[in-house]
């Protein structure tokens, strides 16, 4: 099994809204909810036509692409649109104010 790694500062993510990173040979998008707090890891990707999920709007923990909206359950990775399409929800733990993502070997990119 995957170790987890070091992602970001919890503090550079602003609230309901998300941050693009770059770690270990990936992009990804990290989201944070203030109400309950709770942070999402997902490939930043869509896998429609690439668009740059940490980008997008967010309503009811749901993100929007902003390329072409497809939508994206951030708790499932679950598409909206399509029960063909999702992004990766990687599992994640906050220790001492940093996030920490289990990064699956099958998603890394490069």
């Amino acid at each position: 099994m995957n170790e987890f790694i070091p992602v970001i500062e919890l503090t550079r993510c602003r609230e309901n809204d998300g941050t693009f990173v770059q770690v270990d040979g990936r992009e990804l998008a990290v989201f944070r909810f203030g109400d309950p707090e709770r942070v999402v890891v997902t490939d930043n990707a869509c896998p429609h036509a690439n668009g740059n999920l940490s980008a997008g709007a967010i309503t009811d923990g749901v993100v929007t692409c902003p390329w072409h909206a497809w939508e994206f359950d951030l708790t499932t990775g679950q598409c909206t649109r399509s029960a063909d399409a999702c992004i990766h929800v990687y599992p994640i733990e906050v220790r001492d104010g940093t996030i920490y993502a289990q990064l699956d070997e099958s998603h890394r990119f490069g």
